[in-house]
């Protein structure tokens, strides 16, 4: 196994949770009040002069978007392109500014601390450069970029980061690195920097790059794609991350869970959706409750179609095993280092939304998703962007899974089934069948919904007339092409 994680410990994502939640109208006001408290702590404590800048200056901070009197309009536009690459807040039209003071004696107190601190880092690396090797002055070269990434410079942790690693030879230290910087990437929002970054990330594992960091990889990439709303991509990763996640530095244990069964719920088909989220061991330690829960904690439940299939062993031969301890799915990882004590998180409604849409319980269903919205959709800063859309693929998820089973519903059976209006109902249903995403048609006058369920080989006709089709057309393109040119020549 490789070495030890490094640069691991900043930028401290928690704390993008948390300017997203002063900004999000969504959130409560004690969750603001909690968020501002933290925040605040935390730029004295670290002595976050830049990102307090970016934050809540009068002019060209962030949060500040009425600005204070006609300054705000002079320096708008050098203000949008400082900003320009940051995407931190819940939203730019927010309808009030959140109340993040801005004190000019706190943040020139903060900027000479800031230049302080580099001063040492300046002399630390130039005794290294005299006295040691090159090893020394790499070191002083990391604890520089660190110190960029502590205080939220993005730019000047960026390139710090990149000139580090350019002088680095050690393959699981570039690893880190990238993912350092993927992670300044994910906290300021650059959706860009973080995809370009993700790859390079990838071709570097590809290379040599050893199991703990190849499987922290997974969740970052995972985590990428679930903001760029490709839920089908992102579960694979995701629910691969559960049973061996250790990387702290990009969210909790439970964040990830949540993470997981989201995108595994809208994206898996339904045996895929049964073994790894409905009878994965490490989600039902989670979502479960009473005797399901000590199941999974213990090892006794295993996910996918194989689970139980050692108890067909030949005694006589079976090479015994030992017995499977129970463990703590939430303080994974914390013997590899310092891992803070996660917030409680209340995993009723998401277990109420597996177990329903499984069973075919429809009502309970769409109960669990608006509770499910209203918990988690609308207070995460990675899932808040996309929520609306995820709910309206969630009722289409359910919508296609009770149509399967027959040719005719009557319309108002379905709606109760739901527990909605037919009204609704009719207007939900005609936008996926105008968008052909649902085979049926709606006959108001009787009352019913029929089913439209092609054959395989009617849909393989229909393709091959399509695709023939559009092959005829460009053929006949080509050959007035080819006559127009023989002309020419003539």
């Amino acid at each position: 196994m490789g070495s030890d994680p490094q640069y691991a410990k900043y930028p401290d994502l928690s704390l993008a949770q948390d300017i997203f939640t002063l900004t999000n109208p969504s959130s409560t006001e004690p969750s603001r009040q909690i968020s501002l408290k933290k925040l605040q702590d935390a730029i004295s404590e670290h002595k976050m002069a830049p990102l307090y800048r970016h934050l809540a200056h009068p002019t060209e901070g962030v949060l500040n978007t009425s600005g204070e009197g006609s300054t705000r309009r002079t320096s708008s536009v050098s203000s949008r392109k400082t900003n320009a690459t940051s995407n931190i807040i819940a939203s730019k039209k927010a309808t009030s500014s959140p109340d993040f003071p801005w004190d000019e004696q706190l943040y020139e107190k903060l900027v000479v601390e800031n230049e302080e601190e580099v001063e040492t880092f300046t002399k630390e690396e130039e005794e290294a450069a005299e006295k040691a090797g090159e090893t020394e002055v790499q070191a002083a070269k990391g604890k520089r970029a660190e110190f960029w990434a502590r205080v939220g410079d993005k730019e000047k942790a960026i390139s710090s980061y990149e000139a580090v690693f350019e002088k680095t030879g050690v393959l699981g230290t570039k690893i880190d690195l990238v993912l350092a910087i993927i992670r300044i990437g994910i906290f300021f929002g650059d959706r860009i920097m973080v995809r370009k970054n993700i790859d390079r990330a990838k071709a570097l594992v590809e290379s040599g790059g050893d199991w703990d960091r190849r499987n922290r990889l997974k969740a970052y990439q995972g985590l990428h794609l679930l903001t760029t709303r490709s839920y089908n991509l992102a579960a694979p990763l995701l629910l691969d991350s559960l049973s061996t996640f250790t990387s702290y530095e990009l969210c909790s244990y439970s964040s990830l869970v949540v993470y997981s069964v989201l995108a595994g719920s809208i994206s898996l088909k339904r045996v895929d959706f049964k073994a790894k989220v409905v009878d994965a061991p490490e989600i039902r330690a989670i979502l479960g409750d009473g005797e399901d829960k000590l199941a999974a904690l213990s090892g006794a439940t295993s996910a996918g179609p194989g689970a139980g299939d050692e108890e067909m062993k030949d005694a006589s031969s079976a090479t015994p095993t030992p017995a499977p301890t129970a463990v703590n799915l939430t303080a994974l990882g914390t013997g590899s280092g310092e891992v803070e004590a996660e917030t409680p998180m209340d995993f009723t409604p998401l277990a109420g939304l597996v177990r329903s849409l499984y069973v075919g319980n429809y009502q309970p269903f769409f109960l669990a998703l608006a509770a499910v919205e209203e918990t988690f959709l609308s207070q995460d800063r990675y899932l808040y962007e996309h929520r609306g859309w995820f709910v309206r693929e969630m009722r289409l998820r359910g919508y296609q899974q009770l149509l399967q089973s027959y040719r005719v519903v009557g319309l108002s059976s379905m709606a109760n089934d739901f527990g909605i209006s037919v009204d609704f109902l009719d207007r939900d249903l005609a936008k996926f069948i105008a968008a052909d995403r649902i085979p049926c048609t709606i006959d108001r006058v009787n009352g019913i919904i029929e089913t439209n369920r092609p054959d395989d080989k009617n849909k393989q006709y229909s393709d091959v007339v399509k695709q023939g089709d559009s092959l005829i057309t460009k053929l006949q393109k080509y050959g007035q092409a080819v006559r127009l040119r023989g002309s020419e020549r003539g």
